[in-house]
């Protein structure tokens, strides 16, 4: 099945979609958070084939996610870091997450991801950005930003 390109629809989901939505590519990022920087040793903990990982890894770099900084000269190697962009990513990853261990995880969570300074688990919060309130889906409506130059989005409201 061919991949259909979201590059042209005015939707911020599509768009972070066109940059993470492939197979592997939230992994790789996954991977990264947890410190991993090399090649190989994203192809080991991931098991993925050479040839795509080298292509996930293409293109989060050519998207900005993720840097190649040499760490070797002789041979040239490089290892991958997280850029700005690619750290503001951890609130998707943090909401797939805990999606999955809600699930699909009928054991219980596979990882557990605990503040460092009071030992807590750590899950991701929609917030006002205004008053800090918790927010609901039913507490929020959706309206044209300017960003919307097809009109699609009017005003919606909780159901």
């Amino acid at each position: 099945m061919e991949r259909k390109s979201f590059a042209g629809m005015h939707c911020s989901v599509a768009q972070c979609l066109e940059v993470v939505g492939e197979w592997w590519t939230m992994l790789i990022v996954r991977d990264a958070f947890l410190g991993v920087r090399r090649f190989d040793d994203f192809k080991a903990r991931l098991g993925i084939s050479r040839n795509v990982l080298a292509q996930r890894l293409a293109r989060l770099v050519d998207e900005g996610v993720l840097e190649k900084v040499p760490y070797s000269e002789h041979p040239p190697r490089h290892e991958y870091r997280l850029t700005g962009k690619g750290r503001d990513l951890w609130p998707v990853l943090t909401a797939m997450r805990q999606w999955g261990d809600a699930w699909a995880a009928p054991d219980g969570p596979p990882v557990v991801v605990e503040h460092i300074n009071c030992g807590a688990p750590v899950g991701g919060v929609v917030t006002c950005a205004n008053c800090g309130e918790r927010l609901g889906p039913g507490e929020v409506r959706v309206r044209s930003g300017p960003g919307d130059s097809d009109g699609l989005y009017g005003l919606y409201g909780p159901d």
